[in-house]
């Protein structure tokens, strides 16, 4: 979700200089009946802007903003939220995070989710699109205390498909790990090649250039709000829902990103009323 303005995506002619070690680091706390974003750290061009309670003062919506736009090999990005005792974030981007090709260097990005007991973050961010030839290592780790819940999502679309870009050549090192009071609940993790025959395989993607995983942790999803979330369908490709120990697991597999988006947005909206005890308002920002 970062990348240096001077080091630029060699499709356009620009020479790839030295990439950026950017970090954005946020606290959110709770103070009576409202949430606040108490601590606001960043080093390169990601950041937060400002704070939002569109829905009242006890949710803190943060939208995290790389203004230049994209990625690139070289660049390691750090993105670290604490949520504080009994607090509720809610945080999004504005737009999909552009990975762009490579000649070589691998661009990291690491993203740690810390929640103390009683907080609630919701992790709703848009897709992240590999060029054809981006060389990415993605990691998203989720560490709950007790008491702490945790909604959200995670998009990948390997080449720009909307213009018919396949991910022909590159590589991308891709993890998750939901951890709640020191122990390992889900992990899961991808070693993708760009244009190896792997990814054809009915036991990889099957050919889908896009796939996605959505996750509820921190409480029991009865089972007749299971049976409407194994209910909701795809506008386009396939999704699933699975019911694990403590921990609910949605799956997108399929050719748009709109449909994981809109998929998982709808799993939201079923789950959000359990999870915070209020019904879904999607963000402002993913209608402008």
């Amino acid at each position: 979700m970062l990348s240096n303005p001077l080091a630029t995506e060699p499709v356009g002619g620009r020479a790839a200089l030295a990439g950026w070690n950017a970090r954005l680091e946020l606290r959110f706390e709770r103070e009576a009946a409202r949430t606040v974003l108490t601590t606001r750290r960043h080093v390169g061009p990601l950041r937060v802007q400002k704070s939002l309670h569109p829905e009242g003062p006890e949710v803190c919506q943060a939208i995290i903003v790389h203004p230049p736009g994209g990625i690139v090999g070289g660049d390691s990005l750090a993105i670290a939220i604490d949520a504080g005792a009994g607090a509720h974030a809610q945080l999004t981007t504005p737009g999909a995070a552009k990975w762009y090709r490579s000649a070589g260097p691998v661009a990291h990005s690491t993203t740690v989710l810390r929640l103390a007991a009683g907080a609630l973050v919701e992790w709703l961010p848009q897709e992240a699109i590999l060029f054809d030839g981006a060389r990415a290592a993605i990691a998203l780790r989720i560490d709950c205390a007790s008491g702490a819940r945790f909604i959200g999502w995670d998009v990948t679309c390997l080449g720009r498909t909307a213009s018919g870009e396949r991910y022909a050549s590159g590589s991308l090192r891709q993890s998750l790990e939901l951890h709640c009071d020191n122990a390992l609940l889900f992990s899961e993790r991808a070693a993708i090649d760009g244009g190896s025959r792997a990814l054809q395989s009915g036991a990889v993607l099957s050919g889908a250039p896009v796939f996605g995983t959505f996750i509820v942790a921190g409480l029991a999803v009865p089972d007749p709000l299971l049976s409407a979330c194994r209910a909701v369908g795809c506008d386009d490709g396939a999704g699933a829902v699975t019911r694990l120990p403590q921990v609910l697991v949605g799956r997108y597999k399929g050719d748009s990103a709109h449909a994981a988006r809109t998929y998982f947005a709808t799993l939201w909206r079923l789950l959000r009323p359990l999870v915070a005890g209020r019904e879904a308002v999607l963000p402002r920002i993913f209608s402008t």
